[in-house]
């Protein structure tokens, strides 16, 4: 919808990029509007801007007035304002978990699985998610995150449509268990004592007794709960297993799980982009995870062919032209009818995202 300046607040959601006697926008379209860039937007004397019908809380924008348009569009609720309505709802029911509660499944599968189901008709869409986390909520939007990256990992794998759906419950659970740790580490933006940091990599246990005596809940999902934080060659926690006592859901589990922490506003860092974390987990992660699930993942977040138009990260926008298999996050770009970039011999430049 289209509303003046004077109605925006925090959290709002741009719906296009923002142009002001600029050849390059101002702020672009998917920005999630602070104090700051509302300041910005007056100083500009930009009079009004169309915005998502929610806040990025999932909470509906309802401003006192909107500007009148002819044309009425969003029938159904976008897959954006599904996945932060169910960010909300698995809030609601982490907090419960906190006050004691115990988890219930259906529940579980009521939060994650519609959206999983209606993402996979929209694949491309999981790569954009990130741009409308925070950090106060960070833990609700890496969870539900998590299940859809797991999901989708098992399709890219070719598992079956039941079992990445368990995988899609077994990465939403996979932190239930931080329900069990003290509020204030949860938020904490500075680094954690040493026997914080020891709790906290004691969730995935706190996690699996939770569900553990669920009988409708698979033993795969159980077990991908206990060992998303193990690595293939034994480096990880709880247990320091290797490779071959790993459940093949839980090496899905794990990939998903670093790549969103890395592209989440977290309390203590900034996020990546998709493309720089991919790049980063291959290149620093080697003999930890499971090469063919990393090979999925860079065929999901690298779903790029000859033609793809791409932004990069310093504004500039291409036309891939040349992928090196070997290195698939960096191809050459036609920049315009005389200038080609060969992302590789720019180490400091990433692919923004996909246009």
């Amino acid at each position: 919808m289209r509303v003046r300046i004077s109605q925006l607040q925090e959290g709002c959601i741009l719906s296009n990029d923002i142009f002001s006697l600029t050849n390059k926008p101002i702020i672009p379209k998917k920005t999630v509007l602070t104090i700051e860039h509302i300041q910005v937007l007056q100083v500009f004397l930009v009079k009004d801007v169309q915005v998502e019908t929610f806040l990025i809380n999932g909470e509906p924008f309802t401003p006192n007035e909107q500007i009148e348009e002819i044309e009425v569009i969003e029938k159904e609720n976008s897959i954006v304002e599904d996945y932060l309505k169910s960010v909300k709802e698995y809030k609601q029911l982490f907090q419960s978990w906190q006050a004691g509660a115990l988890v219930e499944i259906a529940k579980v599968r009521k939060i994650i699985l519609p959206l999983f189901n209606r993402m996979l008709e929209q694949p491309k869409e999981l790569f954009s998610l990130h741009r409308y986390t925070n950090r106060e909520d960070y833990i609700y939007h890496h969870s539900v995150m998590l299940g859809l990256l797991s999901g989708y990992l098992g399709g890219k794998l070719k598992y079956g449509q039941g079992d990445c759906n368990h995988l899609a419950i077994a990465g939403l659970l996979s932190d239930c268990g931080m329900a069990k740790i003290d509020p204030k580490i949860l938020v904490k933006n500075s680094s954690l004592t040493l026997t914080e940091y020891n709790d906290v990599k004691r969730h995935p246990l706190y996690s699996y007794r939770m569900i553990e005596k669920i009988s409708l809940i698979k033993d795969g999902v159980k077990l991908a709960v206990l060992q998303h934080h193990e690595r293939m060659d034994g480096t990880g926690y709880v247990l320091g297993v290797t490779g071959e006592r790993l459940h093949p859901f839980s090496k899905i589990v794990a990939v998903a799980d670093v790549y969103s922490a890395m592209t989440l506003e977290r309390p203590y860092s900034n996020r990546q982009t998709p493309f720089k974390a991919l790049e980063e987990i291959r290149r620093e992660s080697f003999g930890q995870f499971d090469m063919e699930v990393i090979d999925a993942l860079t065929n999901g977040v690298g779903n790029i062919s000859i033609g793809t138009k791409v932004k990069l990260s310093n504004g500039q926008s291409g036309e891939i032209v040349f992928i090196d298999k070997s290195y698939p996050t960096r191809p050459l770009l036609k920049i315009s009818e005389t200038e080609f970039l060969d992302l590789k011999a720019y180490r400091e430049l990433f692919i923004e995202e996909i246009i």
